[in-house]
C-alpha cells in the first residue's frame, strides 16, 4: 500500500468508504491517552466493523483537537458507542462515556471502563450527583466526552430523536464548553434494539456527521433553571435532527 493509498480516507469525506479505506480510517485513530484494554476493546472492535460496515462521515473537522468537549448523538443501538468512538478517534479525540457503574464490576469490561476513564453513573441522588461532578472534571480537564442526550434508545417508529433530557446538559452550561451535535445512522441495521447478536451480512452502512457547535451562549452563565435547561437540551436535539435529515435526504414529520 502506498503512503497515497494509506491516507485516501482523509479526502473522502462523504463517499462511502470501502473496505481499504476503513483500513485507511482506522489508522487515522487517535491513541495516546487511550489506556492498554480500552486501546485493546477499540482495536478488536474497529476490525469487526471494517468486515461488516461502510462508514460515510461527514464534519468531523468540527470537534476541536483540544480541550474540554461534549459530542452529543442520537442513540438507536448498542452499536452506537463503537461508530460514535471510531468517529471521534478519528477527528483526534479520545470520547470518553457516562455508563451504568454495573459494568465496572464485570471481569474484562470493567478492566476496560477503567483503562478509558470513563464515568460510572451511579442510582441514587447523592451517588448520580457524584457521577455529574466526575463529568464537569473530566471536561474541564480538557477530555472529550460522548453523550446520547435522550438517556435510552429512541422509540420513535422511523427512528427519529425524542426529546432530550436535561441532566448532561447542565455540564456544557456550567463549563462553558462546546457541544458538538452529531448524526449517526445505520447501526440499528447492523444490531437492532431488540437482537441479541449483530446482523453482520450484508455489511451495513453506517453514516455519521457532524455538526459546528450548538450556540448555548446567550444561556451561559444564567442560572441553571428549568426552564434554561430545557432550552439548551431543544437546541442540542434540534441540531442532532437536523443533520439526521441531511443523511436521510427527508425531513421529520411534524407531529400532529
Amino acid at each position: 500500500m502506498t503512503v497515497m493509498d494509506r491516507w485516501t480516507a482523509l479526502d473522502l469525506e462523504g463517499e462511502l468508504l470501502t473496505r481499504r479505506q476503513m483500513i485507511a480510517y482506522g489508522r487515522r485513530f487517535a491513541r495516546a491517552g487511550r489506556g492498554a484494554w480500552y486501546s485493546f476493546a477499540i482495536e478488536v472492535v474497529w476490525q469487526f466493523l471494517v468486515q461488516t460496515t461502510r462508514f460515510r462521515v461527514r464534519g468531523s473537522h468540527h470537534i476541536p483537537k483540544t480541550g474540554g468537549v461534549l459530542v452529543a448523538s442520537n442513540h438507536l443501538s448498542f452499536a452506537d458507542p463503537t461508530t460514535l468512538t471510531a468517529f471521534c478517534l478519528a477527528a483526534g479525540r479520545v470520547p470518553r462515556y457516562l455508563a451504568k457503574a454495573s459494568l465496572w464490576k464485570l471481569p474484562v469490561v470493567g478492566r476496560v471502563m477503567r483503562s478509558g476513564r470513563h464515568i460510572p453513573v451511579y442510582r441514587g441522588a447523592a451517588t448520580a450527583a457524584e457521577a455529574y461532578r466526575d463529568l464537569v472534571a473530566s471536561v474541564r480537564a480538557g477530555e472529550c466526552v460522548a453523550i446520547f442526550p435522550e438517556g435510552t434508545f429512541s422509540n420513535d417508529p422511523d427512528g427519529w430523536p425524542m426529546r432530550g433530557k436535561t441532566g448532561v446538559v447542565r455540564a456544557a452550561l456550567e463549563t462553558g464548553a462546546p457541544v458538538i451535535p452529531v448524526a449517526n445512522w445505520g447501526t440499528h441495521h447492523l444490531l437492532p434494539s431488540t437482537a441479541r447478536f449483530p446482523r453482520a451480512v450484508p455489511r451495513k452502512t453506517v453514516e455519521l456527521v457532524a455538526g459546528p457547535p450548538v450556540d448555548l451562549s446567550d444561556l451561559v452563565g444564567r442560572e441553571l433553571t428549568r426552564e434554561v435547561l430545557e432550552e439548551a437540551t431543544a437546541r442540542i436535539m434540534a441540531a442532532v435532527t437536523s443533520l439526521l435529515e441531511s443523511i436521510r435526504g427527508e425531513e421529520r414529520p411534524v407531529a400532529a
